[in-house]
């Protein structure tokens, strides 16, 4: 047989013919299926990077704050701390400043003193932006404030650095004020 009735007897036998369809349907998935993964893999890198960073400001001014009077060489110290805290992420983009404030009678907080890795240290005296409910006119508190670049190894998801940035802010423990016996003062 040769002829229309052969070409219509292939084609109903290929319209009935089921064998193949998964492999279609896991062509047509996978792709997709690989760039969700891809980039829930990059998106939970940065997330980690972030929570690392935050840690870190959080962990530094805990350290300060149980302290009664500190100096500049252990300032650089817990800086040190912070940094090596980032691990398994790079600590070359992350920028760290530890600041006592106290907020005077008139309610604005002023810099006691100031030390800082990759970023400037504020000016003793100066003042800064603390919010209304950390402390109360008098008191003070340790503040850290901490940036980091984050570049995603992979970047499908996040193709160009991400800043993160965190600031924490902590009440001494053991004294009114966490002193610097050798820091710049106003």
């Amino acid at each position: 047989m040769t002829g229309p009735g052969k070409a219509q007897g292939f084609l109903s036998r290929l319209r009935g013919d089921r064998r193949g369809v998964s492999a279609v349907e896991f062509a047509l998935i996978a792709p997709i299926m690989i760039a969700f993964y891809f980039g829930l893999a990059e998106f939970c890198q940065g997330y980690m990077a972030q929570k690392r960073m935050a840690h870190t400001a959080s962990a530094v001014a805990d350290l300060v704050a149980q302290t009664d009077v500190v100096t500049n060489d252990e300032l650089d110290d817990i800086i040190a701390i912070g940094g090596l805290m980032m691990k398994p992420f790079s600590s070359t983009t992350l920028t760290t400043r530890i600041s006592s404030v106290t907020r005077d009678a008139n309610g604005v907080a002023k810099v006691d003193w100031s030390r800082a890795s990759g970023v400037t240290a504020y000016t003793p005296g100066g003042t800064v932006t603390v919010p209304a409910d950390i402390i109360s006119n008098g008191e003070s508190a340790v503040m850290t404030e901490t940036t980091y670049d984050y570049t995603s190894p992979i970047k499908y998801l996040m193709p160009a650095v991400t800043k993160f940035s965190s600031a924490f802010y902590l009440r001494p423990r053991r004294v009114d004020k966490v002193l610097c016996s050798n820091c710049p003062t106003s």
